[in-house]
């Protein structure tokens, strides 16, 4: 790297914290000072917090005062009202009794209800009501008295309201059906009367020999309640006001005019209003009554007269401050200076005009193993330069004072003090001073050994990947995706395709990777999700190209190439040899199809002339009878009739028979159509019965209902059961299993896989002695097999041919404890997913109705 062209001359460390400490010592303040700074200002702060707690300290005990007298004018304000409401529920307790007792008449009740209301303006009215909720009497201070001789009322709750009102609120309901439930003096929660003021009712309730005989109502008006029952002395201090369950006011001692706005009050007290407990809260209100103590003027004086002290001991300590931080910024930036050179794993070296060395950093003298000392002061040659090299660098540090190095650097060998050599890249720039005189130059030296190596080895790897790549059997080659241009192409690619990108473009086969692009466009393409595309990895894929005649298995993926473009590197392996190996494999696999089902018949061709001697031996017993009762005229039309339809219904089951083994021996080409597993399990079952009533096997067949239709090939599947069946027939026969264990169990049933999702799952379950676990890892391999004259191609072509129908397929031993009690075989296949339009009818094979009993012939 190129030095700076700013940088000044570095000074010695000595001299230069010299200079610091003096400088120090003239500019920075003393102790004495700062304490004479800091003293003043101290006390200043501690005068003004001590005014600011009296004043806070005053203002609190003016508070809680003010809080006291509140809740000790709220507290008589409740007692008051609650004495009050006490004494009037004894009264009507006691009038209750009277009348329970029939102590007094309705026209007494009137009077003794005259003097209560006088003795208690706070009660409206006093109602006295049956157990029906007829009116006996009322008394009120407005309407005089009423009684059940001058006035009937309807039944219910609507005689509470009193005044006559149609209707009464549901307060008054809820307070009646409470009384006449509890039998004790209730209140009801406050309402609008017909007058529209705030009330509420106490309902005392009149027992008559323990049975409900009426009820007392005595309307309360919040407001009249409120004057005067509360004290005078008490609403002149603090207003008073009652309060609903929602804590709305209702009713106040203090009442604001009309566009009034009553300032907010600074303290509030609630308590509830007892005995009453119906919802309502009694609430004191206090206000603040001295606002101007903080005001005062002597105060603001104090505080001024602070604030101005303040803040000249502030400025005073800012300034000195100031002067503390320049003196520690450049005390810092002299350190940070010292400690970057010497971390610096560049080495620097100054030389003034003449070429004298007038600086070295710690990084210099590591590289050459000189000490500072040995280079200070010293005029070429310099100790580090080889003597074999003094004349070359001689001219180069000519061309140094001159300014006529070259920017990018010069490339050096340089000694060190033990007389070993590194390689080495010098930087020169000039020394200008703050009057823009130069007065020197700047050196800056980095060890490119190392580098120089690296280089060296990669250029070397370079050629060896080259020739790698050169010698490689296939096609690799590199394609520019914005400009189509081919980057790379080794010599297989060159030897096919030539030296353009048209061969590249045919291998990728449409694969998003070239694409001519106007040079206009270049720029459109720099949103290209670059990242993203390099982190894909490879995709696969077989191509033919028609005219080389060759199978190419081609492998792309998209990178970075050197300088930064974006593009797609091509691997094309000739796959030709193996595409034909697997084409002659294939049709091994089919030949082997039908040779397989070639020995299978072979092997059961004894047992096929048996099953079919039956039907034969059938047709020419009904034959030879029907001549010979011909020829003695002992039958009848209809009779001849029923024994030559038995012999065609036997000529049928013969003939069905070998159409059944033909089909089966001559099948070749896998043909897939839709087919029912319950056709498959029945084809294969009655070519199978064949073997097994020879073996003396029995079979047991279970098809689960309503199972999805298959897309398979009929004949191939039929083989996979076939040779199951057979195996495990020959497992029984040859183990000589006793009678209770000669039987095979074939069950299709629908499975649920998370692997293969929906699939049908065949199981062929034998009661056989089993096989051995190391005979079960390698079954389905080729040319392996248990039996003397087996060819081992059997398992591994069903495996192969369920496969083929993306199906899977298993074996496994069967265990009761520890013991072996038989062995499984399954194989799933997966559903027909196709539209029910496109599927094709499986092919119908007529049905044997004597297949079942195969002694039916001969009878």
């Amino acid at each position: 790297m190129q030095a700076p062209r700013d940088v000044f001359p570095p000074l010695p460390s000595s001299r230069l914290n010299l200079l610091l400490q003096r400088w120090w010592g003239r500019q920075s303040p003393s102790r004495q000072d700062r304490l004479a700074t800091l003293a003043p200002l101290t006390s200043v702060l501690l005068f003004l917090a001590a005014i600011t707690f009296a004043f806070w300290y005053l203002r609190n005990e003016e508070v809680s005062r003010a809080e006291e007298s509140l809740r000790r004018d709220t507290e008589v304000a409740q007692q008051e009202i609650r004495l009050h409401l006490v004494d009037n529920q004894e009264q009507l307790l006691r009038i209750a009794r009277e009348v329970a007792t029939r102590a007094i008449t309705p026209e007494q009740f009137v009077t003794q209800a005259a003097g209560f209301l006088q003795a208690r303006p706070a009660v409206r009215y006093l109602n006295w009501l049956n157990a029906r909720g007829e009116l006996r009497a009322s008394q009120s201070l407005q309407s005089g008295a009423v009684t059940e001789d001058f006035e009937q009322v309807a039944h219910g709750a609507g005689l509470l309201a009193g005044e006559g009102a149609a209707s009464a609120p549901q307060a008054s309901e809820a307070a009646l059906e409470a009384v006449r439930a509890m039998r004790q003096p209730t209140y009801s929660r406050p309402f609008r009367n017909a007058d529209g003021v705030w009330v509420f009712q106490l309902q005392v309730p009149i027992i008559d020999r323990g049975a409900f005989a009426g009820v007392l109502v005595a309307e309360y008006g919040l407001d009249t309640l409120l004057r005067t029952a509360v004290p005078a002395e008490v609403t002149v201090r603090h207003p008073v006001s009652i309060l609903d369950v929602d804590f709305s006011p209702l009713v106040s001692t203090v009442t604001n005019l009309p566009g009034q706005r009553s300032a907010p009050p600074s303290m509030t007290l609630d308590l509830p209003l007892t005995p009453a407990a119906n919802g309502l809260m009694l609430r004191g209100q206090g206000y603040r009554t001295t606002a101007g103590l903080v005001g005062n003027t002597l105060f603001w004086m104090v505080v001024a007269l602070s604030a101005l002290t303040v803040w000249t001991l502030l400025a005073t300590w800012r300034h000195m401050r100031r002067r503390a931080q320049i003196q520690n910024a450049l005390i810092n930036e002299t350190n940070f200076r010292r400690a970057m050179e010497n971390s610096m794993l560049t080495g620097m070296r100054a030389t003034d005009m003449d070429g004298r060395v007038t600086y070295v950093n710690p990084a210099f003298c590591a590289m050459t193993g000189y000490a500072e000392s040995d280079l200070l002061d010293t005029l070429p040659p310099f100790p580090y330069w080889p003597s074999d090299r003094v004349d070359e660098h001689m001219r180069i540090f000519q061309q140094e004072l001159q300014g006529r190095s070259p920017a990018g650097g010069i490339e050096v060998k340089v000694q060190r003090k033990d007389g070993s050599n590194f390689d080495a890249r010098l930087y020169v720039s000039p020394l200008i001073d703050p009057r823009g005189q130069q007065t020197g130059w700047m050196t800056s030296m980095t060890n490119i050994t190392e580098a120089k190596r690296i280089r060296d080895q990669l250029s070397a790897s370079h050629e060896r990947f080259t020739t790698v790549l050169e010698g490689l059997d296939a096609a690799v080659s590199v394609l520019s995706v914005q400009q189509g241009e081919l980057l790379f192409a080794n010599r297989s690619y060159r030897l096919w395709f030539g030296a353009d990108a048209r061969g590249h473009d045919l291998l990728a086969n449409g694969d998003a990777a070239y694409t001519e692009v106007p040079e206009d466009d270049v720029d459109a393409m720099s949103g290209l999700p670059t990242q993203e595309l390099t982190d894909i990895g490879t995709h696969p894929r077989e191509v033919y190209v028609e005219s080389l005649q060759m199978w190419f298995d081609v492998r792309t993926r998209y990178l970075q190439w050197t300088d930064g473009r974006l593009a797609q590197m091509l691997i094309a392996t000739d796959i030709t040899a193996r595409r034909r190996v697997e084409e002659q494999a294939q049709q091994q696999a089919e030949r082997a199809q039908v040779t397989s089902r070639l020995v299978t018949m072979g092997e059961m061709a004894s047992s096929v002339a048996h099953e079919l001697n039956q039907p034969l031996t059938a047709i020419t017993n009904y034959c030879n009878g029907i001549v010979s009762r011909v020829r003695n005229n002992a039958i009848n039309t209809e009779e001849l009739v029923a024994a030559l339809q038995k012999t065609a219904r036997q000529a049928e089951r013969a003939g069905q028979v070998i159409h059944r083994i033909r089909a089966f021996v001559k099948k070749s080409e896998p043909q897939r159509q839709a087919a029912k597993a319950q056709d498959i399990v029945e084809d294969a079952v009655e070519l199978a019965g064949i073997e097994l009533r020879r073996r003396k096997v029995a079979i047991h067949t279970y098809v689960a209902q309503r199972l999805p239709l298959l897309r398979v090939d009929p004949i191939l599947i039929e083989q996979v059961l076939m040779n199951l069946l057979k195996n495990a027939a020959e497992a029984i026969d040859t183990s000589q299993m006793p009678a209770e264990r000669r039987h095979i169990e074939l069950q299709v049933v629908p499975r649920q896989s998370p692997d293969e999702g929906s699939v049908i799952e065949f199981s062929v379950t034998d009661a056989g002695p089993g096989m051995r676990e190391e005979v079960i890892s390698r079954l389905f391999e080729a040319f392996f097999s248990t039996k003397a004259e087996g060819l081992g191609i059997g398992l591994s072509l069903c495996r192969s041919i369920i496969e083929s129908h993306h199906g899977r397929m298993r074996a496994e031993n069967l265990y009761n404890g520890s013991t072996v009690i038989g062995c499984r075989f399954a194989f799933t296949l997966p559903v027909d997913q196709t539209p029910p339009a496109d599927r094709l009818p499986a092919p119908a094979v007529p049905k044997d109705v004597s297949a079942s009993n195969p002694n039916a012939a001969a009878s």
